[in-house]
């Protein structure tokens, strides 16, 4: 029992892993506009809120990535001889 709420409590994939950073981007614009334009009930807030939360984690995910790829391509032109470029 032990080991199932271990595997329960695992950072399963979500369909937003699949999401590309712009579409994650844009997805996040169009939910920040729908709560600054206010009119929704305290539900569908919180639904909104929830969801920007999780597009925000996507695109701090692939920006992370993106920082990663490329402080690994500067320390491989660091430790690149000068002629080898």
């Amino acid at each position: 029992m032990a080991e199932q709420q271990e595997q329960q409590g695992a950072a399963a994939p979500t369909p937003d892993d699949a999401l590309g950073y712009e579409h994650a981007r844009d997805a996040l614009v169009e939910v920040v506009r729908q709560l600054e334009n206010g009119g929704t009930s305290l539900e569908e807030s919180l639904a909104l809120w929830e969801r920007g939360e999780q597009l925000a984690k996507v695109c701090q995910r692939w920006l992370d990535g993106a920082r990663a790829r490329l402080d690994a391509a500067l320390a491989a032109e660091e430790g690149a001889e000068p002629g080898e470029m």
